[in-house]
């Protein structure tokens, strides 16, 4: 699910400027809102599905953890959604920064369930989000393939990191 969520930061990038009209921060805001929360769902279902299903209380101690350092940062991710375009319109397009960097924060967070390299993806997150702040972008365009992009690399970087963590059994 953290894969499939990657390839869907890469295509709604892609997808966009098809959906939102250049200048349209109000749309451009509401886009990846939408996308966010598919996200969230998707792997929230996972999550609790998972979590049911598991007979270790243990592992379910351990998801609970993760899930609750990681929290804060998407709600805070939503504090900042909705308070900075109602200020200003024209501070929507920080929010692809501010919200790589929250998100980083958040993995950082929850680094210490996972796996060692998560720091890197947190790291990643933060870089790119200092980026894009730093570099904000003129067009929403621009701005969505790089916010696509930050996104959806972190998030399949991530996968990958999840995935090579998993134990396999010996043969």
């Amino acid at each position: 699910p953290v894969a499939l969520a990657g390839a869907i930061g890469l295509l709604a990038g892609w997808l966009q400027p098809q959906f939102v009209p250049e200048g349209d921060e109000a749309r451009f805001l509401a886009f990846w809102l939408t996308i966010a929360l598919l996200n969230i769902a998707l792997n929230g279902t996972v999550i609790a599905a998972g979590y049911a299903r598991c007979p270790s209380r243990f592992a379910r101690r351990h998801t609970r953890q993760v899930v609750g350092q990681f929290v804060p940062c998407l709600l805070a991710g939503a504090a900042v959604s909705v308070s900075l375009p109602a200020a200003d319109a024209g501070l929507a397009r920080l929010l692809p920064g501010l919200w790589a960097l929250l998100f980083g924060l958040g993995v950082f967070a929850s680094r210490p369930y996972l796996a060692r390299a998560t720091g890197w993806v947190a790291l990643f997150f933060v870089v790119a989000g200092t980026a894009l702040l730093a570099f904000p972008g003129r067009d929403l365009a621009r701005l969505g393939l790089a916010h696509g992009a930050v996104f959806g690399a972190g998030l399949l970087a991530a996968a990958l990191v999840l995935h090579l963590d998993v134990p396999r059994e010996e043969r």
